[in-house]
């Protein structure tokens, strides 16, 4: 069977037990594990959506407070009718990066905006790293209420009725292989304080590392959505712009081996958004069959969602560049340890799951200030 590369998208596995599994990491999960085939030696992977999102994942933006039962039904409303002021990224639960990114002015407040009759979707807000672009997209329609959307045929929440959404830069969407778009995003509701408010996130392509091209710091992105119940599609040209400058970019090349496997951590990239890790895997005969990742702590012991990755499995060696979502603050050090993912279900990771004698650290500089 031809050597073939394939996209996996993984999401956070939290080790605290009291935890509940945020919608947005089901959404991730389910949409990864249903889309992998059964591993063998040497495969062919490829990914079975069309689209870039095929599914509408839930809630990101957390509503916890006005949800919390300190506060009266009647207090939540009025609370909701309050302009947000600042950035809409701080209220993000589910990922410390963009929270971050909201929190450390790292947004770019956009205005694009389409209409059609008496429908209006604007883009309002976007966050760059180099790595993600994720924008905010605000839909306005007589027949939206309260995040519920009114087809004509059904009444359905409004992330229900985004029947397709397509990202392209220069023309070039994820099925072109020059193209910067890697796919595999993902879309959510913002939440009970904002249900007409989606969060639109795209993730760019990591240039090969013998390649002499680079993403740019800047670039516009034509955007069209398709909602069920409306014939017109929507097209949206938004701009990107990157606003984290301080980056650290590590090649430690690490090595740890044990009973015939071997791990190596070859490059490590931090932004306050996103974090990405090059890493590889020679396998032995018992776990080359075995779905195998690599779950990065900071040192707070605190472990970074996962988000994407891009990765080839040959001759028994998996190489996989992994990208994460920050964690806040400016860690000293990375631990990174391999574990064998059983139970598909759940976020967490029992401690029999990780390879011993593999953990590898790495040591981060400061960065500027």
């Amino acid at each position: 069977m031809d050597q073939s590369k394939f996209d996996l998208e993984l999401k956070e596995y939290n080790r605290t037990k009291d935890t509940t599994m945020s919608p947005l990491v089901r959404a991730r999960l389910d949409e990864t594990y249903a889309s992998l085939p059964e591993m063998s030696r040497e495969r062919k992977v490829r990914r079975l959506r069309k689209a870039p999102y095929v599914a509408a994942a839930a809630v990101i933006l957390g509503a916890t407070v006005f949800t919390s039962g300190f506060i009266s039904p009647v207090m939540a409303q009025s609370i909701k009718q309050i302009p947000f002021v600042g950035s809409l990224f701080t209220l993000i639960e589910a990922d410390l990066g963009l929270r971050a990114a909201g929190e450390q002015g790292l947004s770019s407040k956009v205005n694009r905006s389409i209409s059609h009759q008496d429908m209006k979707l604007e883009v309002t807000e976007t966050v760059f790293d180099g790595t993600r672009a994720v924008y905010l997209l605000s839909v306005t329609a007589p027949n939206l209420k309260d995040g519920i959307f009114d087809t004509g045929k059904e009444v359905i929440k409004l992330s229900d009725a985004i029947e397709n959404v397509t990202f392209t830069i220069d023309g070039k969407g994820q099925d072109d292989p020059s193209s910067l778009v890697a796919g595999g995003g993902f879309f959510s509701s913002a939440g009970e304080s904002h249900p007409n408010l989606l969060v639109f996130e795209e993730i760019l392509k990591t240039p090969d590392h013998n390649s002499t091209s680079k993403i740019p710091d800047s670039f516009h992105a034509e955007v069209v959505v398709k909602l069920a119940g409306i014939d017109q599609a929507f097209k949206l040209d938004i701009p990107f712009q990157k606003t984290t400058n301080d980056t650290i970019q590590l090649k430690p090349n690490v090595v740890q081996s044990i009973d015939g496997i071997s791990f190596e951590v070859s490059e490590v990239n931090v932004t306050p958004v996103t974090t990405r890790l090059l890493y590889s895997l020679k396998l032995d005969d018992k776990t080359s069959n075995k779905f195998i990742r690599a779950a990065l702590f900071d040192d707070q012991g605190r472990q970074l969602t996962s988000l994407h990755g891009e990765g080839e499995l040959k001759d028994n060696t998996l190489t996989f560049d992994a990208r994460y979502a920050s964690a806040q603050g400016q860690p000293k050090y990375f631990i990174i340890k391999p574990f064998v993912v059983k139970d598909h279900s759940t976020e967490t990771v029992a401690d029999d799951q990780f390879i011993k004698g593999l953990e590898i650290k790495v040591d981060l500089p400061e960065q500027n200030k």
